[in-house]
């Protein structure tokens, strides 16, 4: 306390002695403990509450669109409180409905409810003493709304002995809203001022000290307000029916002018009070974001003993639990990310196309190497290019927070400004979605992680630049390597070394045609599954073919939604491969990958054959590739010796003549069957000898 006390030894030229001395008790009065309340949600729920009682023409439309909103705000605690929120409410309501009107002077008992409150923040102090006053007078026009419907109602309203003709008493109501709606405005500018990271940065001494002391005096007044709009609210108990039902005679009375005048008093004072405050927050605020940006630059370049420095910066500067379980919707802190390697995924609040988001769950949520879990973990940012959310955002994040394997911001539209703008200018967010990875000590190992985790998934941990250049680096252009994590099924006849054949077209006449010939080829005793993968963008036409094959053909099917997966999953190799630069190893993936993306003669029909881990794998093009199949008694003999593939390959590209032996090798990883497989070589097209190599 000493540290608050000393705020006020130093000269404040603006202040009167009156206004001085005010502080200097309010600070002897407040002693905060560390507890911790939400008091934006708080507000809103209050909001809510002042929103139904004075609207009595609210629709059942709005009632549902605001039904998740208040379903959320019944989940308010106070952390750090061995008393929940709900009696605290309650202690406070009391206190303010005895004594608004009892003994002692306003300003007596306004200190004695920030004697109460002593413990918590200023803007919890508020919002608490406003939640207090929403409660009772939500609970007389809750009455009143359903006099004289409900015989309920009726019977406690005789008890309380309250009014049953309103219209006269609309003028002290109106007076009464806006009172409490400059309130409200005046608190959320307390609360914009106490959630600025103040504490973490250097800022302008005088221009802090100059907003705090209004800050004080404006908590002090919100306080004092409460009290007189609530004694206003138990004045209409001594009302006797007469005063009330002649509106005339009760317009016209003193008690009534006096009461309007009072409450538009008020009026005035909170709202001069708030102008002058909203321009030293605002002043603040714009300090602190651009010290914010610069202090979050610096702290991500120093090294740290763990990660909690840099993750409180960008979550925990407001909140103590800025983040949340989506699976279990737990509130969680930063420390819940200790030693852990977190994944920043960064979007609008709808991330990707479900299709696309299915296959980004998939790769990360499901763990072959159950090592894994636990070792890193996803962090949703969700955030809007417009000014204010909209309500589709709203409803798509509350949506999606609820559903998803990660973790997620808990109140994205509450994050820093100086954060939203670090996160667009120096981590480049612009409309599509990116994972930016920290390590466990809370360093950037990679600013664009997103097509790497939906191409090795889990593999790719610890999901850095470097893993991903060792990944491709070992890769080999292959069949295993198109449709691995795709189908369950197509992976497992890609690990066993089964021949595969992938085609796509939306020309329906080739697939038919394209699929009797292979038909007729497999006749012969060929084993070779035939998977039909679309185009390019599948759409419904795509999903049509695919019903005809399946009545047709009864060929191998991939569903219309694993379909975009496959050139979802391309695409991100492309994306992958080129944002590396030039890697040797990969020039020759990239060539096929984009051949597949690229080509516009894909529409008339092309095909890739291979198996597995195998390098040797063959794509042809429409015409080429039926022109090959419709000669296939002519090299048909070599099948038995070269297999199916090198056969084709044969076929097609003919041994080169050299002048000299080839001294060409590579190096393939064993699987079942491979020993016995035939082996051209990407040089010359001929046979290689084998060797087995043991690690």
């Amino acid at each position: 306390m000493n540290s608050l006390l000393s705020h006020r030894l130093r000269p404040q030229p603006t202040l009167s002695i009156e206004e001085d001395n005010l502080i200097r008790k309010l600070l002897i009065s407040h002693d905060p403990d560390g507890r911790w309340l939400d008091s934006e949600q708080l507000l809103g729920a209050m909001e809510n509450i002042m929103c139904y009682a004075t609207t009595s023409d609210l629709q059942v439309s709005d009632i549902y669109r605001d039904a998740l909103t208040i379903d959320n705000e019944s989940n308010i605690e106070i952390f750090g409180s061995i008393e929940p929120l709900g009696h605290t409410i309650y202690r406070l309501s009391h206190e303010i409905l005895c004594k608004c009107s009892g003994e002692g002077d306003l300003h007596t008992r306004t200190m004695n409810i920030f004697d109460l409150l002593r413990s918590y923040r200023w803007d919890a102090k508020v919002v608490l003493v406003l939640s207090a006053f929403a409660t009772s007078y939500g609970e007389f026009w809750l009455i009143m709304q359903l006099y004289p419907q409900n015989p309920l109602a009726v019977l406690v309203a005789m008890l309380k002995q309250l009014p049953s003709n309103m219209n006269a008493l609309k003028p002290r109501f109106k007076a009464l809203r806006l009172v409490v709606r400059t309130m409200v405005d005046v608190t959320k500018c307390i609360i914009k001022f106490e959630g600025l990271p103040i504490r973490h940065l250097k800022l302008d001494d005088e221009k802090i000290s100059t907003t705090k002391s209004k800050i004080f005096i404006a908590a002090y007044w919100i306080t004092r307000s409460t009290l007189i709009c609530s004694s206003h609210i138990k004045d209409l108990i001594a009302f006797k029916p007469e005063q009330v039902h002649n509106v005339a005679v009760y317009r016209s009375s003193n008690s009534t002018t006096v009461a309007t005048w009072e409450l538009s008093s008020l009026v005035y004072r909170l709202s001069s009070m708030f102008s002058r405050l909203k321009q030293h927050v605002d002043a603040c605020h714009r300090q602190t974001e651009i010290k914010m940006h610069q202090k979050i630059l610096e702290v991500l370049q120093e090294s740290h003993a763990d990660n909690q420095e840099v993750l409180r910066m960008l979550f925990a500067l407001k909140n103590d639990f800025p983040l949340k379980n989506c699976s279990t919707q737990e509130k969680l802190g930063v420390s819940d990310l200790r030693d852990k390697v977190v994944i920043l995924l960064v979007s609008k609040p709808e991330i990707l196309p479900l299709e696309e988001l299915f296959l980004l769950i998939h790769q990360t949520y499901d763990h072959p190497d159950k090592k894994l879990e636990g070792s890193y973990k996803i962090v949703w940012i969700p955030i809007s290019f417009s000014d204010t959310w909209t309500e589709d955002e709203e409803i798509s994040f509350e949506f999606l927070s609820s559903s998803l394997p990660w973790y997620s911001v808990r109140k994205p539209k509450l994050l820093d400004s100086a954060v939203i703008m670090f996160i667009k200018e120096d981590l480049d967010f612009r409309d599509k979605p990116i994972m930016v990875v920290l390590d466990s000590n809370g360093m950037v190992t990679n600013l664009s992680a997103l097509d790497m985790v939906v191409v090795w998934g889990a593999r790719g941990y610890p999901f850095s630049v470097s893993k991903e250049t060792e990944l491709w680096k070992e890769e080999k252009w292959k069949l295993k390597l198109m449709i691995e994590e795709i189908n369950p099924l197509f992976t497992k006849y890609a690990e066993v070394g089964k021949t595969i054949c992938l085609y796509g077209s939306s020309n329906l006449d080739w697939i038919r045609e394209f699929n009797a010939k292979m038909q007729e080829i497999i006749s012969k005793g060929l084993q070779v599954e035939l998977v039909y993968v679309g185009e390019k963008n599948p759409n419904e036409k795509v999903r049509n073919i695919l019903g005809v094959i399946h009545e047709e053909m009864h060929s191998c099917l991939l569903s219309f939604a694993e379909i975009q997966f496959f050139w979802f999953r391309l695409e991100s190799m492309r994306k992958s491969i080129v944002k590396l630069g030039e890697i040797a190893d990969t020039d020759h993936i990239l060539k096929e990958v984009s051949a597949l993306l690229d080509d516009d003669e894909n529409n008339n029909g092309w095909a890739v054959f291979g198996k597995g881990s195998s390098p040797n794998i063959v794509r042809l093009q429409g015409n080429k590739l039926m022109e090959c199949l419709n000669l296939f008694p002519e090299w048909a003999e070599n099948v038995a010796k070269l297999g199916f593939i090198g056969a084709l390959r044969y076929a097609i590209e003919p041994p080169h003549v050299l002048n000299e032996p080839c001294s060409h090798s590579t190096v393939t990883s064993y699987e079942e069957g491979s020993a016995e497989e035939t082996v051209l070589c990407e040089k010359c097209n001929r046979l290689m000898k084998k060797f087995v190599v043991y690690e």
